[in-house]
């Protein structure tokens, strides 16, 4: 069909020199169709096209009633007795319905009847019932010479339009009255033949729109992890580096005041690696570690149990960005003394089963204020105005115990779409335990955060599972259709600084 239709467009053109309406040259072709094989003669500079509009009316189910019996106004006015008497307008509604009062209406604007008390009688002997003459022309016709006509048909939905298209053709500047295919590339066989030199090559239309081009997109997760950055920079905070997802157990335990029999130390809840399973050696302040763990100091009594440095020296997959802040705490301390703020935002990995809340590989946004006078106080001030920043403001605290904290506060956020309140982070004071084998001065104080990615992109997108936001049942079509993260800062420019 395409190619017929095409020949008979250049035959008709051929021969009458232009087409003034496709809708009657070929009539029982869908405009459609034609358009179709015009724009491919276009495209070959064969032809040009001229885009011609028809609105044809048709008749509505209202209007065919009133084509059908008579207009509403000609029913009353003929249900009407001549004389003074008229017709009570009590029987007219009883026989018409809502008819009656449409019907009354247009009687009265037409001054064929006119109320008297409760009757209607007639001013004039005979009516010609213009309302079914004009829709008897549209049903003919399709249109009616009086727009003013159709208007009002249209006001009192006796009609509705539809529009129709039909085109105007005319030759063009490779007009022929076959068929010629052009060529569209430029080929290393045409170079190496020469038949480039005869070849007909298909004019390049430079007003064509392209493809869209596909391109990448961020994953939730990261959409609010750089939100998140930007409330961290604008907070004064400096970003750490965690590029190394392996760390020793000293840095990652030891160096926190983490027993080595701690309970996160076991198999279960730890990611070992076997190959290499261990680090050469240790920092140069090994031996202060070991000795506060096994004698205490600072204030403390230790564990008392003995301290393994083969234990310290293994290699795991890190249970928390705080391995990171321990090294760059002890960085800070080689420094002369100035406050400080750091965070990071990275994977963890913990053993641990996997379900609606929880998976063994997640981020954590770490963040520590290194201060003098720093306390628990200013904590709970900043991390009320962090979340803020977020549009997060239903928070609850909750003490707990954390081995390298001391007080500690797990902080916990209500989620609608779990309908409870959802952990969404760790914090406290680090003990001095802790901070003093580090080398940071007497009198300097550390408070730490530890933060889930995760959950508040789920409060954020609205999703009540964490399989669904990171792992192989990720749907691709979320990450490409979530819209970019925009945590509400109501705080602006008044930042609590810590």
């Amino acid at each position: 069909m395409g190619d017929e239709l095409k020949l008979s467009i250049l035959k008709t053109l051929e021969a009458s020199g232009s087409i003034e309406d496709t809708a009657v040259t070929f009539k029982n072709v869908s405009s459609e169709t034609v358009l179709g094989a015009i724009k491919s003669l276009e495209s070959h500079e064969m032809v040009t096209c001229k885009i011609l509009t028809n609105e044809v009316w048709s008749i509505e189910p209202e209007g065919q009633d009133q084509l059908d019996n008579g207009s509403y106004e000609a029913r009353i006015f003929n249900a009407v007795p001549a004389g003074e008497q008229g017709a009570s307008i009590d029987e007219l509604k009883t026989k018409f319905g809502a008819v009656a009062n449409l019907g009354q209406g247009k009687g009265f604007k037409n001054k064929w009847i006119k109320k008297s008390g409760d009757r209607i009688v007639r001013i004039v002997d005979t009516i010609v019932d213009q309302t079914k003459l004009d829709l008897e022309t549209v049903q003919a016709t399709g249109t009616h010479e009086s727009k003013d006509v159709i208007k009002d048909l249209k006001r009192r939905n006796l009609i509705t339009a539809t529009k129709s298209f039909s085109y105007a053709v005319a030759k063009s500047v490779h007009f022929s009255p076959e068929l010629r295919k052009l060529e569209k590339d430029l080929t290393d066989e045409m170079l190496k033949s020469d038949a480039w030199k005869t070849a007909e090559f298909k004019s390049f239309n430079f007003d064509a729109l392209g493809l869209n081009t596909r391109g990448g997109h961020l994953h939730p997760l990261m959409k609010v992890r750089e939100e998140f950055r930007q409330i961290f920079f604008e907070m004064g905070f400096e970003e750490m580096p965690t590029n190394d997802y392996a760390e020793s157990t000293f840095w990652n335990f030891d160096a926190l005041f983490v027993p080595q029999q701690h309970a996160a130390r076991d198999l279960q809840d730890t990611f070992f690696l076997k190959d290499p399973a261990t680090i050469r050696e240790l920092p140069a302040f090994w031996k202060t570690v070991r000795d506060v763990h096994e004698n205490g100091g600072y204030g403390s009594i230790g564990y008392r149990t003995p301290w393994s440095e083969a234990e310290a020296q293994k290699l795991v997959l890190r249970t928390h960005t705080t391995a990171v802040t321990s090294q760059v705490l002890y960085k800070l301390a080689q420094e002369p003394y100035r406050p400080a703020k750091y965070f990071s935002i990275d994977r963890v990995y913990r053993n641990e089963a996997v379900d609606a809340t929880h998976l063994a590989e997640f981020h954590q946004v770490e963040g520590v204020i290194a201060d003098k006078n720093m306390s628990l106080g200013r904590l709970i001030a900043f991390l009320d105005v962090f979340f803020k920043k977020m549009g997060i403001t239903n928070l609850r605290f909750k003490p707990t115990y954390n081995p390298y904290t001391e007080p500690s506060m797990e902080i916990f956020s209500w989620h609608e779409g779990l309908n409870k309140w959802v952990e969404i982070g760790n914090s406290g004071m680090f003990r001095p335990e802790m901070l003093r084998p580090l080398g940071l001065e007497e009198g300097v104080q550390v408070a730490g955060f530890g933060l889930s990615l995760e959950r508040p992109t789920m409060i954020k997108y609205a999703i009540d599972n964490i399989r669904e936001l990171l792992g192989h049942k990720v749907s691709l079509d979320m990450v490409e259709t979530n819209p970019a993260c925009r945590l509400d800062k109501k705080m602006g420019k008044e930042v609590l600084t810590a």
